[in-house]
């Protein structure tokens, strides 16, 4: 009986299985993705995170990025931050590189233990995040019950911000049916990761994500980095805040290069192994 390795890791709830697949790789496609992210009869996660090799010379990994429906998303920012604490623990390295499909993000790893990653440039045009048609991206043309008008920004991947009065007032099941009708709609061809955001008195953004191919998690890295752009671009706070998600704070800054620094947690829970006919599906 075959068995594979990984780790089981989290940042600020938002959880992932990580496979090194840069000595001995296995075949992962979109079946393996949905059995080993199943909570009931796999390992259970938000998305499943591959090491590979890189193909940019400059960079230490090529991270690969499985959401639990098998789709493939460009960019994780908690999911990164995790594969920056694995790469300092193995190489002994405070700054390191990775390879996305949105780029290459530095990270750096601070004195206190959390994790600093650049996650690049936000892209504000319309084709950029990207829309179905022209649009103004600072409040789109889109209304679904109580939510309306979102921001949409890309941070290599495709997001969607509504600001609401209080975000606390939404139940889970309503972000659910909310969230999953619009990462749908035609207006994104590429899907998209909802967000629901209220900036609050104390200067802090409350913000709850349904990921797109996830679902609604307890933590959206992206998410979060999108929401301080969107909330800066509206006039609503300044180019630095804490977003408050359900598993805790992440400190996000827009910065006047157009870069979004993201800074938060890391835990590795445990690690262990599975039986590869898991992969199969089975």
């Amino acid at each position: 009986m075959t068995r594979i390795q990984f780790h089981k890791m989290h940042g600020l709830g938002n959880d992932f299985v990580v496979l090194d697949q840069r000595a001995d790789p296995v075949r992962i496609g979109a079946a393996s993705a949905r059995a080993l992210a199943d909570r009931r009869t796999g390992i259970g996660c938000d998305q499943l995170l591959l090491l590979e090799p890189p193909h940019d010379p400059r960079a230490q990994v090529f991270l690969r990025i499985l959401n639990p429906d098998g789709s493939e998303a460009e960019a994780c920012g908690n999911g990164t931050r995790c594969v920056a604490a694995l790469l300092a623990a193995e190489t002994g390295a405070a700054r390191l590189r990775i390879e996305t499909m949105a780029g290459l993000l530095d990270a750096e790893i601070l004195g206190d233990g959390r994790v600093t990653i650049d996650m690049g440039e936000a892209k504000i045009g319309w084709r950029e995040i990207p829309l179905a048609r022209e649009m103004d991206t600072l409040r789109v043309d889109l209304t679904l019950g109580r939510l309306s008008e979102p921001v949409c920004t890309s941070m290599g991947n495709p997001h969607a911000t509504f600001f609401v009065a209080d975000v606390e007032g939404m139940d889970a099941d309503e972000l659910r049916r909310l969230g999953r009708t619009l990462e749908h709609d035609e207006l994104f061809p590429e899907r998209a990761n909802i967000g629901i955001a209220t900036v609050r008195g104390d200067g802090a953004i409350r913000l709850r994500v349904w990921e797109r191919g996830a679902g609604l998690t307890l933590a959206c890295g992206s998410g979060a980095c999108a929401a301080l752009v969107g909330a800066c671009r509206r006039g609503l706070i300044g180019r630095r805040a804490t977003v408050v998600v359900d598993g805790g704070c992440l400190d996000i800054e827009w910065r006047q290069n157009g870069h979004v620094m993201m800074t938060g947690p890391v835990a590795e829970p445990f690690d262990g192994s599975f039986d590869a006919a898991l992969l199969g599906g089975r």
